[in-house]
């Protein structure tokens, strides 16, 4: 073995350690909370953790074959997430109250007059 394939070795090797410890933290965080938005984005995080050791064997095994998978969870992890705050967002959207609201003003969706989508 060639000393630059050795530092290969090393460097990957030391990037699936931190990507393993990365993983542990983020399982701890993910448990800890403590609010519905630090899960949520603990998840798009382990999305991106699951890429990069893919990313990792990919490098080890110096095959491609690995490539289309992690796009589509990268493609998968964006969905997620846009969801996830999506869903966040309108679950903490405050109520309006007494006709406040942009819909009792006649607004658009976004409560600026004249709108339209």
């Amino acid at each position: 073995m060639s000393v630059p394939e050795t530092v290969d070795r090393v460097l990957l090797t030391a990037a699936v350690v931190v990507i393993v410890i990365a993983g542990a933290l983020l399982l701890a965080r993910i448990r800890r909370g403590p609010s519905m938005l630090d899960r949520a984005i603990s998840l798009d995080v382990a999305a991106a953790l699951i890429i990069a050791g893919l990313g990792a064997k990919s490098a080890f095994a110096r095959a491609p074959f690995y490539f289309p998978i992690m796009l589509v969870l990268a493609f998968l992890g964006f969905t997620g997430s846009v969801g996830i705050a999506r869903f966040i967002a309108a679950r903490d959207r405050p109520v309006p109250r007494n006709g406040t609201g942009p819909a009792a003003h006649g607004g658009g969706r976004d409560g600026v007059e004249g709108e339209t989508r």
